[in-house]
């Protein structure tokens, strides 16, 4: 089950299947990253209304910590990338280092932050005594998880970074199962199991996370033991090596952090619109969380193919004929979620038949602008995530967080708290932004300065 992967295994010329054999790997465990949160949420529906709050509001404050480890995670697998397409032991061994102690820091952090605060803070926003008993009972036992996934986030980054994209997607087959059985046992008391409700589910996720990261462990050693006997950092000492990874990674996880802000926020906004327009918002989101990995996905595997040719120090005109390859991959991915979206537009009586035919409208009147922005989106992301490839990540930082919070934020307020205009035009501020990142991507993309980069700096 482990993969042998060397940086001379690419291909001079990469192309597009090579980063489709990265890429669905890493689709698929994103799509049981996020559909863990929805099993979360039917597996507790059976216990009332008292226990989906609960859940939400302890999930909401936990996956604060857990957004964080994850933005530092896209960074690494980048890092990652860049020390394996060079082959330098030194290099890569600095980056695992510096990586894990990044992450769990922030974890460790995180931790403490939830067992100072978060009871008072549960209890502040909680509607009752006893959901905020459920909350606060539930993100205690939910803090393994976190522990968990600092470390096994930053482990997975690291497979994807050496082109081992199937080794994190094993976890998650081996995890989703184990979530899915020990949470129902432990929620109702099956099997000779303590019934313990909501603090069922939280030990459930805490278990299935506990396996996946000693799984992603033992198989981390397997393949990459051998770097606990390489000597030296690549900046000289320990130190100085992980304040250049946290120099690289922090312009990533900022823009990923604040794209998550920006989202709240709005998120917030919305729910001033009336109730069928507020309530087409919140469904299409899961739509395009879940749909967009593919394209999403796509990109994120482009750039670690980028990355380990910058770091192989590959020629230009082959950087340009792979990134073209890809680009023209990318619009095929693009293709397919825009017909992923048709054909749920065109099933919404079948998908909702218990919505209101109002809702349902609003949703279907979605439909000119999921089919369009699925390009640009894609074009984008080719860019950004060549970009940061490259090291650019402070410029790509910029070019998310101005078209943010100097357009979107701002425009949907103004949409919706004062122009009151339809679901329509507030969904179509997406499409907007994208316009508006596209000439700062692709002007800068097309300057050429980062296929000269030294990405081992």
């Amino acid at each position: 089950m482990t993969e042998t992967t060397s940086p001379t295994s690419l291909s001079p010329s990469p192309g597009a299947r090579d980063v489709f054999a990265l890429a669905w790997p890493m689709t698929l465990k994103a799509i049981f990253l996020h559909g863990t949160v929805v099993i979360d949420g039917l597996l507790l529906s059976s216990l009332g209304e008292s226990a989906l709050a609960a859940m939400g509001l302890a999930a909401a404050l936990g996956g604060m910590v857990l957004g964080v480890i994850f933005a530092f995670s896209h960074a690494m697998q980048i890092r990652t990338a860049q020390a394996f397409g060079g082959g330098d032991p030194v290099f890569l061994k600095s980056v695992l280092g510096s990586g894990l102690t990044v992450s769990l820091s922030i974890g460790v952090a995180g931790i403490g932050l939830i067992f100072l605060f978060g009871g008072m803070l549960i209890a502040t926003l909680a509607p009752s005594a006893e959901i905020a008993a459920q909350a606060e009972t539930y993100l205690k036992i939910f803090s393994i998880v976190i522990f968990g996934e600092a470390i096994g986030q930053c482990i997975a980054s690291f497979f994807n970074g050496c082109s081992r994209s199937k080794l994190p997607l094993y976890g998650y087959l081996l995890s989703v199962p184990i979530n899915v059985i020990s949470s129902v046992g432990l929620i109702h008391g099956l099997w000779g199991l303590p019934a313990l409700g909501i603090a069922g589910a939280a030990m459930g996720s805490a278990i299935a996370i506990s396996v996946q990261t000693a799984f992603w462990s033992v198989l981390l050693l397997r393949t990459n033991g051998h770097l606990r006997h390489v000597a030296g950092w690549h900046n000289g000492a320990f130190l100085p090596t992980i304040r250049r990874h946290v120099g690289f990674s922090l312009p990533i996880a900022a823009t990923f952090v604040s794209a998550t802000m920006a989202t709240h926020v709005c998120s917030l906004i919305y729910a001033n619109m009336s109730l069928n327009g507020f309530a087409a918002m919140t469904l299409i989101a899961p739509w395009n969380l879940l749909a967009g990995q593919v394209a999403m996905q796509w990109t994120q595997a482009t750039g670690i193919l980028v990355a380990q040719l910058l770091g192989r120090r590959t020629p230009e005109d082959i950087l340009d004929r792979f990134l073209s390859r890809a680009w023209a991959g990318a619009f095929a991915a693009a293709g397919i979620v825009s017909l992923v979206f048709l054909v749920m537009c065109l099933s919404l009586d079948w998908v909702y038949p218990d919505l209101e035919p109002e809702t349902r409208a609003i949703l279907f009147g979605f439909l000119p602008i999921l089919l369009v922005i699925q390009f640009p989106r894609a074009t984008n992301a080719i860019c950004g995530n060549t970009l940061r490839a490259a090291g650019d990540t402070v410029y790509v930082m910029h070019i998310f967080i101005w078209s943010q919070w100097a357009f979107r934020v701002p425009a949907t307020a103004l949409f919706v708290l004062y122009l009151d205009l339809s679901p329509f035009w507030i969904l179509s501020l997406f499409l907007w932004e994208e316009v508006i990142k596209f000439p700062a991507f692709h002007r800068r993309l097309w300057r050429g300065d980062w296929k000269r980069s030294d990405v081992a700096a």
